[in-house]
């Protein structure tokens, strides 16, 4: 008889889907990136897995972070924080949320920093700031640009203050790989929240969003409760925020790839000419060169008269809803 299950499980033959509870071919379900044929979910993909989906083939390369105190608190609540730290590397494979490296992406040059949500939720530790950081610093150093796939339940809670200060750490690192004029993207999943979503998940130059995925600091649940009032629909989707100038565009998890090496030649390119010895070079990345602007005329150059015009045939930014 077969077993059914509610995960991606590719011994059994059948499935439910996480999104819509439809009937699914396990192997099927697999072979499409974990995408719901009939409803479309994106499921959850390990930090493996998405690594072997945007990266080159062959070409990845591992960014060891120093180790950090495994448990600075001496943490227990109903089972010691070493405990479930353990646990959850048994069972990932992984020393924490998330894996970094170096590789290419259609013949570009990336640093890649994947979160897990298998691992306690994706928290952001200070293991998963110091790896983000390293990450950040091995793309300033190279020059090449950083890609931040985030899937996090927030702050974690076992490392007190210790994990909040990790906030501050990574968008200090993002601040200087925008000081230096090297490109940053995050790609949201389902779901960023807390403290991922508060630093580096909303920090970089461009935001990118898979369909359906949750984005904000609290949850919906916790905000309707504290402010009294019915949220919108659709509150904290990717849908929502596009909608409201959150994030740059939503892509399907089919077509990221190929997104993301289109931004990466486009930038590769843009560092070509800004370093070009060419007096009429229109590319300019030394703010001490510019010109003398009033700061009001600034804010209102960026943000327009108006809401920004569509692109294409839906959403907002470089290239709005970005479909299969």
């Amino acid at each position: 008889m077969t077993t059914l299950e509610s995960g991606p499980d590719t011994r059994t033959s059948w499935m439910v889907c996480p999104s819509c509870a439809a009937m699914l071919y396990a192997k099927r379900y697999e072979r499409s990136g974990r995408v719901c044929p009939d409803c479309d979910g994106h499921g959850t993909l390990t930090a493996e897995q998405r690594i072997e989906a945007l990266l080159d083939p062959g070409s990845a390369r591992v960014i060891e972070p120093p180790a950090t105190a495994a448990d600075p608190l001496g943490f227990s609540d109903s089972r010691p924080y070493p405990e479930r730290h353990a646990e959850a590397s048994r069972r990932t494979g992984m020393s924490d949320a998330v894996r970094c490296v170096r590789g290419v992406i259609g013949g570009a040059p990336v640093v890649l920093a994947v979160m897990d949500f298998r691992f306690l939720g994706g928290s952001l530790g200070a293991a998963v700031g110091e790896a983000v950081t390293v990450a950040a610093e091995t793309a300033l150093a190279a020059r090449v640009p950083l890609v931040l796939v985030t899937a996090s339940g927030g702050a974690r809670m076992q490392e007190g203050i210790l994990a909040l200060m990790q906030m501050a750490k990574t968008s200090q690192a993002l601040r200087e790989l925008d000081d230096a004029g090297v490109l940053t993207i995050s790609v949201i999943t389902d779901p960023t929240y807390g403290g991922v979503a508060a630093s580096y998940a909303t920090a970089t130059d461009i935001i990118i969003a898979e369909p359906g995925a949750r984005l904000g600091f609290a949850g919906p649940r916790v905000i309707q409760q504290t402010i009294g009032e019915t949220l919108p629909a659709g509150f904290q989707t990717a849908e929502f925020l596009l909608e409201h100038g959150i994030v740059d565009m939503i892509c399907h998890r089919s077509a990221l790839r190929d997104r993301l090496a289109r931004l990466l030649a486009l930038a590769a390119d843009s560092e070509r000419r800004v370093q070009a010895p060419d007096d009429a070079n229109p590319v300019c990345s030394d703010a001490t060169r510019l010109a003398p602007r009033d700061a009001w005329q600034s804010v209102r150059g960026g943000r327009g008269q108006g809401p920004p015009p569509p692109v294409g045939d839906q959403g907002r930014g470089v290239d709005g809803i970005v479909g299969r």
